[in-house]
């Protein structure tokens, strides 16, 4: 069995699987049961001084078969009072101390606050603290949360003034609705952050119902915009993570968040950088207990890559993630047709007929029956067949030997010196 253990900024944990700060870290309770199901950690339900929340408050996008293949909800920080929240992180630290707890803080941008909110946590055990940038709603108008964190000179100055004040390591959590996320992960880094975490929750209304014209959800007959998260944010989350893991202006330890569910999302994270990973959305729809096929499945696949500790994966895909113009545009890949896996559906010839590029032929093979093949020399090597085919294996994208590579950025500087 593979090493599952990381170091994360300083804050050791048995594994990488942390719960993200949300409803299902709202209380002791929940986190010291989290914690007997096998969980590594747990950054405990944003705190500050408490709010009062509405119902409802949760919706979810349902795709195809699937349910909550996206979620979305209006809940904000604890409605819990301070004094309760840290009674019960110092007993479940008791109970449990082996596990990181993490306390997210949010608190108006004024030093004083960030002094008394961290000075207050770091009394009752927490292994660190993390800063809430990425709250999207409902805090945000209230100019904590997103208003914060899209503003790269308040987050370092917010992070300046926890450090001053904290012995623990700190943790900086990065909202997605900015235009560029590696901004704030400098600013971050600047004002002193030991660590960041990314991505909080995308801005996002999930429906309006047409026979009352609500939007979804509803609060007595109105809405506001939610937090975005769960399945279908995973791209998004694992590209703003590639983004600021290979920015060497900024080398800062990473907590992946955003869509991961499975033990094949937890290593794809790791492989693009994050050294920590945090879940929130799958938990609340499978429970605690889904931790014990992460644990397994991760454990397998560094057996089966032959790696001895989990660490070993972290930023191995890394070098690999890079702009566009550093691609090989004499690479060429085309689309092949196996005949004996073709069920015959035409969706690849419609696909690209309509959405493509105009490649792929139906005949009539040697039995009189109909058949597809494509036209490999003007095939572009798009993927869209191969994406649309409905079986596995029915058709191939096939390498095929090209020209010697050649970048844009190596074309350009060539044109240049004609």
């Amino acid at each position: 069995m593979a090493d599952l253990s990381i170091n994360f900024a300083g804050i050791k944990s048995m594994n990488p699987f942390w719960l993200a700060s949300g409803p299902p870290t709202n209380s002791g309770y929940q986190v010291q049961r989290a914690f007997e199901a096998g969980w590594g950690g747990a950054v405990w339900k944003t705190l500050g001084d408490p709010i009062v929340n509405v119902t409802s408050r949760f919706s979810a996008l349902h795709y195809n078969g699937q349910r909550v293949a996206g979620f979305n909800n209006i809940e904000l920080i604890t409605d819990r009072p301070l004094d309760v929240n840290l009674r019960e992180i110092a007993e479940t630290k008791k109970k449990f101390p082996k596990q990181v707890i993490i306390a997210s803080l949010m608190v108006e941008p004024v030093q004083e606050k960030w002094h008394e909110i961290v000075k207050k946590v770091e009394d009752v055990g927490v292994d660190g603290l993390e800063l809430n940038f990425g709250c999207p709603h409902g805090m945000a108008e209230r100019g904590m949360g997103s208003a914060s964190g899209q503003v790269p000179e308040l987050v370092e100055k917010q992070t300046s003034w926890a450090k001053e004040a904290a012995e623990t390591p700190v943790i900086v959590k990065l909202t997605p609705n900015i235009t560029d996320i590696t901004a704030t992960a400098y600013a971050a880094s600047q004002g002193g952050a030991d660590a960041i975490s990314l991505i909080n929750t995308i801005n996002s209304l999930m429906g309006i119902d047409l026979d009352t014209w609500n939007t979804i959800p509803n609060v007595a007959g109105k809405g506001t915009h939610g937090g975005y998260c769960g399945p279908a944010v995973k791209p998004i989350a694992l590209s703003m993570v590639g983004e600021c893991a290979r920015q060497t202006d900024s080398n800062i330890p990473i907590s992946g968040i955003g869509g991961i569910g499975t033990w094949r999302d937890a290593a794809e994270f790791m492989l693009m950088g994050a050294t920590g990973l945090q879940v929130c959305t799958a938990a609340m729809h499978h429970g605690f207990r889904i931790v014990e096929d992460m644990i397994d499945g991760l454990n397998n696949y560094l057996d089966e890559k032959g790696l001895a500790s989990v660490m070993d994966l972290v930023g191995r895909s890394v070098p690999k993630y890079r702009d566009w113009g550093d691609l090989d545009l004499n690479h060429r890949v085309v689309a092949r047709i196996n005949q004996d896996q073709c069920i015959h559906c035409n969706k690849c010839h419609i696909a690209c007929e309509d959405g493509a590029h105009q490649c792929i032929e139906m005949y009539t093979d040697k039995n009189g029956k109909p058949a597809l093949k494509v036209r490999e020399e003007d095939c572009v090597g798009c993927n869209l067949c191969s994406i649309v085919c409905p079986v596995d294996g029915a058709i191939d994208m096939i390498e095929k030997p090209g020209e010697e590579p050649m970048t844009w950025n190596e074309r350009q500087a060539l044109l240049n010196t004609l």
